[in-house]
């Protein structure tokens, strides 16, 4: 069984992460991208996106030759569509309130690319009470202390409030697990994603939390993959496998294995596929990188790599 769970893991991870490889250029950033972003969504949140799968891929170290081989020519091209930081240097300097040149610069940190200047920017920017203190999501703020924990800009975890914005979270209340909706279940997702730094420390995720999303998981992939929310489904099987005791199932990974298209490509959903070949990449790019990160981990666990930090 974990065999099956481990072979067809890698396939779909495989395949996600070879489409994502082959279609890079069109996720590159417009020749005349500037700092200021209109639409940070359209391509700059996206690399970094495909930079965190691609740096989880090389973090867990469980994938062929060829898979680690792409991993590292992709996060080699969204670092250089990002001037090799200067990008996110000059973003964070006109705009010190944003969190996403620090959420952006973690993947490659982990990778070892280091923009000295955007660090020393960083260290400033974190220490100041307007940025600590502005008025996020509870799931967010985890997502801005779990980047700057990657980068290493948390100097005194041990003395960070992990606990007020973890318990001020959906997921931290336990509440009633069927009143679950589609944002919420994504508030969810990264709830787990950053306080267990996608699987890195398990043991970030309280006891109670942790026997609560053991509890639910299985009825949550199971809701969500009856109405083909693939995005979804692969962000909840990424969570089981930040999970102490990981939940891995064979029957969730055939399905998503099934939805996949034979050029790798990983619908968002059950809709049909249209559009341009650029619409295509842009309408499933996220799901492809949630279905990356997802076999990666998988592969990673049920060959009985370490979850602890790295």
């Amino acid at each position: 069984m974990t065999a099956s769970v481990t072979q067809t893991a890698h396939q779909v991870s495989a395949q996600a992460l070879a489409w994502l490889h082959t279609h890079r250029e069109r996720g590159a950033l417009p020749a005349d991208t500037t700092a200021d972003l209109g639409d940070p969504n359209s391509v700059y949140k996206p690399l970094g996106e495909t930079a965190l799968a691609a740096s989880l891929v090389l973090r867990e170290a469980a994938s062929g030759t060829a898979e680690l081989r792409m991993a590292r020519e992709l996060v080699s091209f969204c670092w250089q569509q990002l001037g090799e930081g200067d990008m996110l240097y000059e973003r964070l300097l006109r705009y010190s309130m944003m969190t996403d040149p620090l959420e952006t610069y973690a993947p490659f940190a982990r990778c070892g690319l280091r923009h000295e200047p955007l660090e020393r920017l960083l260290a400033h920017t974190i220490a100041l009470r307007s940025v600590r203190n502005a008025e996020v999501m509870p799931n967010r703020r985890l997502a801005v202390a779990n980047a700057a924990r990657v980068v290493g800009l948390d100097t005194h975890e041990r003395d960070h409030d992990w606990a007020t914005p973890t318990r001020a979270t959906w997921l931290g209340a336990t509440p009633e697990p069927w009143l679950i909706d589609w944002m919420t279940g994504y508030c969810v997702t990264h709830t787990v994603f950053h306080l267990t730094d996608w699987g890195a420390r398990p043991s970030g995720l309280p006891e109670d939390l942790t026997a609560y999303v053991r509890t639910w998981l299985p009825v949550w992939i199971d809701i969500w993959a009856e109405i083909e929310q693939w995005d979804l489904v692969g962000e909840l099987m990424i969570v089981g496998c930040c999970l102490k005791e990981q939940y891995c199932e064979l029957t969730d990974w055939q399905r998503l294995a099934r939805a996949q298209h034979p050029d790798g490509l990983m619908p968002r959903d059950g809709e049909p596929v249209t559009g341009d070949p650029g619409q295509r990449f842009a309408d499933h790019q996220h799901t492809a990188v949630v279905a990356v990160i997802a076999g990666a981990l998988a592969v990673s666990r049920t060959l009985g790599g370490a979850a602890g930090p790295r």
